[in-house]
């Protein structure tokens, strides 16, 4: 993986933790989700006359992606009203790369180097001990664990649909803007079926952390898909989940979730996954 490449995704694994813990602290996380949705779809239709339109062989991917990130977006949410940050986000988040990463040997023959497959190990484990904290499976809130590895399921999904269509696209940014346009356009229409008239008021309250959070995302998820038409797609979605450390950090210092040993040691080898992922 190449230095800009990395720096990239690095950047992007930043932007991500920090839209996920603006989302966390909101109390309608609902309407914050489908206002983050919604405003990244407006963004990308402001900047859809300077992209080329996606031929049909395209459409199928930005579809499937789409369809896969309502699953993921809804099981998200049921996973912070069950769990904590600290808890949530690193199974979330943690278990996708190695799904990803079978997923892609499995369907497009991508098989990752030895260093990849070390680096994913390592930042799979980190993360599972992160969730665990030293105090076992028993520990842990069943709900928010079935709605986190849910989340997990649907990020590996989505991100090998996109990982795919990127490929086939002209650019990464014209993917990037018809798929924001896409998910934003069936979010709200998701939102209105579920919840009715009543969210926009509720989203109109929110409407600046929202479209903070639809920037945030946006840009990190647009970097991680240019990102995959330069490196194997599990590289590239392991390494993003260095976002971990990120909201590591947020969770202690912001919203004061505590640290402990147990922590450390898993952030000791989220970093040595990264570092092997460098390498790859």
């Amino acid at each position: 993986m190449s230095p800009a490449v990395f720096t990239a995704v690095l950047v992007a694994a930043a932007m991500h933790a920090v839209w996920n813990a603006m989302v966390k602290v909101q109390l309608d996380r609902f309407a914050s989700i489908t206002l983050m949705s919604s405003g990244m779809g407006t963004m990308a239709l402001i900047l859809s006359p300077f992209v080329d339109f996606p031929h049909w062989g395209v459409w199928p991917f930005i579809f499937a992606s789409a369809a896969f990130q309502q699953g993921y977006k809804l099981c998200l949410i049921k996973a912070y009203a069950a769990g904590d940050l600290a808890q949530v986000y690193p199974l979330a988040r943690g278990s996708a790369p190695l799904l990803t990463t079978i997923g892609a040997m499995v369907l497009i023959n991508e098989y990752p180097g030895s260093w990849a497959v070390f680096g994913i190990g390592l930042l799979c484990a980190g993360t599972i001990l992160m969730s665990l904290r030293g105090g076992g499976l028993q520990k842990l809130n069943r709900e928010a664990l079935a709605y986190a590895f849910s989340t997990s399921f649907f990020i590996a999904c989505y991100t090998l649909a996109d990982g795919n269509g990127v490929r086939l696209a002209s650019s990464a940014y014209s993917y990037a803007v018809w798929l924001f346009i896409t998910d934003g356009t069936i979010s709200f229409l998701l939102a209105m079926c579920l919840r009715g008239p009543v969210i926009l008021p509720v989203m109109a309250r929110s409407w600046k952390i929202g479209l903070a959070v639809g920037a945030l995302s946006a840009a990190s998820y647009g970097i991680a898909m240019w990102a995959m038409t330069l490196a194997p797609i599990g590289a590239v979605a392991a390494l993003r989940e260095s976002s971990i450390l990120f909201a590591m950090i947020i969770s202690v210092v912001v919203l004061r979730e505590g640290l402990g040993p147990w922590r450390l040691v898993a952030g000791i080898l989220i970093v040595g996954g990264v570092m092997a992922l460098r390498l790859a």
